[in-house]
């Protein structure tokens, strides 16, 4: 192919990719797999890789990897970026509508538009012959901050329009105004992630948004789950549409994502209907809204229409009650998660908020508690917003009686009495106890999953029965089940029994890196289990190893360090081990053979699903022949092991120019060398 096909090529890569992306993340409605996409994306890397001369900003590769920024430069916008005049009911929105019929008589024989109030962080997107090259916050509203590295993140964002090859062509310029904001399904998940790694988690959707596009290292945006939406154009050297809802449907024509739930309103009392629809509407929806924008179609008149102060006066905001209240804190509870964290939760005298009772509150973690200064029996406001989980905002000082009182978190573990850990700098509290009746489920789940024990047929119902039948009280008592005990059990046929009794019997031949692993120590995986293995032995030695021994390991940092410290100490988990060694589980590393190994010096990252090892059997075979499997590529690494579907370990080597191999390659290196 010579060099003209190839640059052929690599244009309508582009094409394709920011077409399909559109699809899947405007439309939400893919036309080809995520395995095909990203071999698109992978060619597009390689020739790329091949001519980096050729490489534009509206690539699809450009969209992270920017270097992390000093400081946001300050950016003048082209027109002034206005909020609206609120409306807090239908009188006051029939109010401004007779102001301004006043004004122009043509708003009583014109149209309306109605768009859902997108509670986000407003952004200013900047196309130059189609291309995008700037993106800025609001700021002032005369002049934002540019944040162009991390809005290029946000997968909805058109990074060339038109997306569709026969779409209407761009204007020269094109100044567009959009809002950012986090889906609640995917802020609850952002959370939920956070808790169980023992980071401190977000408070609203909004704040979470906004925050995401004002890191310095646009990386950081990139991994959060932002979207957006346009509604507006703010400046244009093309021709304008003659009202909002031409100029909605033009932005979803080049591309932009636009909201599926404008409507458009022949009179003011159909607005007003439509309106009072939106109270049980906004429940319902996956991003919050805290009201609705009511827009006069026609947007000459909107212009005739002019200016009251700094509002303009052809639209306003109804906003809608807000979901907030306030009342008493009886107590703060604290519940034990399935990985151990400590996480309080506010008990409240009953309140009612849109509609819903609302008795208890979470309060996020108990740093927020302390950053709040939220004591027990203060007046707290509380709000709740779509099917989020209402949450303490901070207390009201000002109606303290005196006998308030400040909140210590507990020292033990109230599911099991165990002392709970906080390691300095980390925002979570733990508890540590294997045998703790709040994780037991989880633990067992995870002893007997496939990286660990490896029990074949012990699936979660069996978990659950076996532990809510007080035959399992942690993990080691699993090896004392028998064939009569089984057949107590629904579902337990004599069979059966006997194979799950023989999986278990299996299990025992485990080597030291599983049951490691099985243990469920915190902050320590597959990969780091095998380092342990590796270097220790045996349990016996890791149990006593000391604080510098761990750390003198290659990526073992302090936090890692003292919860396998932490794991160790505590006493119910040395009855545990006493346990698993009656039992028989108490395996020993076995040394390694010293003649030289094919793949001997070598460091391995695995990404994607390969098509005949596990993760797991692609580790431990590479560990056989002597090379290192990490879980994160650097410029140490020598080669990474792609399946399909890889994840962004696959970007990150092509990045480095790390060489990337299959699983066939792979078997191929150790082949030659043996």
């Amino acid at each position: 192919m010579d060099e003209r096909q190839l640059y052929d090529e690599l244009e309508q890569l582009k094409q394709e990719i920011h077409f399909h992306n559109y699809r899947y993340h405007v439309l939400d409605d893919p036309l080809i797999s995520d395995a095909s996409f990203d071999q698109l994306l992978k060619r597009l890397k390689e020739i790329e890789a091949m001519h980096p001369e050729w490489i534009t900003v509206d690539s699809p590769t450009q969209r992270a990897g920017a270097e992390p920024a000093e400081r946001f430069e300050k950016t003048r916008h082209p027109q002034p970026i206005l909020s609206l005049a609120n409306a807090f009911s239908n009188q006051d929105v029939l109010d401004w509508y007779e102001r301004i019929a006043k004004l122009d008589a043509r708003v009583r024989t014109g149209t309306f538009v109605v768009e859902p109030k997108i509670d986000g962080l407003t952004v200013v997107l900047h196309y130059e012959k189609g291309i995008f090259t700037k993106g800025a916050t609001r700021g002032d509203g005369e002049i934002g901050e540019d944040i162009t590295g991390n809005i290029r993140t946000i997968r909805a964002l058109p990074l060339k329009i038109p997306v569709e090859k026969n779409g209407p062509a761009a204007p020269e310029r094109l100044v567009v105004r959009g809002e950012a904001f986090m889906n609640l399904v995917d802020f609850e998940r952002l959370n939920k992630e956070l808790e169980e790694q023992g980071f401190k988690t977000y408070q609203n959707p909004r704040n979470t948004a906004a925050g995401s596009l004002r890191q310095l290292d646009a990386s950081l945006t990139a991994s959060r789950p932002l979207t957006l939406l346009t509604y507006a154009i703010v400046a244009t050297d093309g021709r304008l549409p003659r009202t909002q809802w031409e100029l909605l449907e033009a932005l979803k024509a080049w591309g932009f994502p636009v909201t599926r739930d404008a409507t458009l309103c022949h009179s003011i009392q159909e607005v007003l209907q439509v309106c009072d629809g939106w109270q049980q509407k906004r429940n319902r929806m996956p991003y919050e809204i805290d009201g609705l924008v009511i827009k006069v179609n026609d947007l000459e008149v909107q212009g005739r229409l002019g200016f009251v102060g700094k509002d303009p006066r052809g639209a306003i905001a109804l906003k809608f009650p807000a979901k907030e209240a306030t009342t008493k804190l009886l107590d703060i509870g604290v519940n034990v998660g399935r990985t151990g964290v400590l996480t309080p939760y506010a008990i409240l005298e009953p309140v009612e908020i849109g509609g819903v009772i609302v008795k208890q509150a979470t309060l996020h973690n108990f740093d927020y508690i302390k950053e709040k200064d939220i004591r027990i029996s203060d007046q707290v406001r509380i709000k709740r917003a779509g099917d989020v989980i209402p949450y303490v905002i901070g207390p009201i000082p000002e109606l303290r009686k005196g006998n308030e009182t400040e909140f210590i978190p507990p020292s033990k573990c109230p599911s099991c009495g165990a002392p709970s850990e906080h390691i300095e700098g980390e925002v979570a509290w733990f508890c540590v106890n294997a045998a703790c009746p709040a994780q037991l489920i989880r633990n067992v789940e995870h002893f007997v999953s496939k990286g660990a024990m490896n029990i074949m047929g012990m699936g979660i119902r069996y978990v659950e029965e076996l532990v809510e039948s007080g035959m399992v009280k942690d993990v080691a008592d699993l090896y004392h089940i028998r064939e009569n005990d089984l057949l107590k059990l629904e579902g337990f046929a004599e069979k059966k029994a006997e194979n799950l009794l023989s999986a278990i019997q299996t299990s025992k031949s485990q080597p030291l890196n599983r049951v490691i692993t099985a243990l469920g120590i915190r902050g320590v995986g597959e990969i780091a289990a095998l380092d342990l293995a590796e270097h220790f032995k045996n349990l016996e030695n890791l149990a006593q190893a000391t604080y510098e021994d761990i750390t003198s390991l290659e990526g073992f940092g302090p936090n890692i360090s003292q919860a396998i410290l932490d794991w160790f100490a505590n006493p119910r988990n040395q009855q545990l081990l006493r346990k698993l060694k009656e039992a028989g589980i108490w395996p020993q590393q076995e040394e390694r053979a010293q003649e030289k190994l094919p793949l001997d010096g070598m460091t391995f990252v695995i990404t994607g699903t390969l098509p005949i090892f596990s993760r797991d059997e692609a580790t431990e075979y590479i560990r056989a022949q002597g090379g290192k499997v990490t879980g994160s590529v650097s410029s140490q690494t020598s080669y990474v092991v792609c399946g399909s579907e890889p994840g962004s370990k696959y970007d990150r080597a092509l990045e480095l120019n790390i060489p990337i191999i299959s699983e066939e390659e792979l078997r191929r290196m150790v082949g030659e060398h043996g």
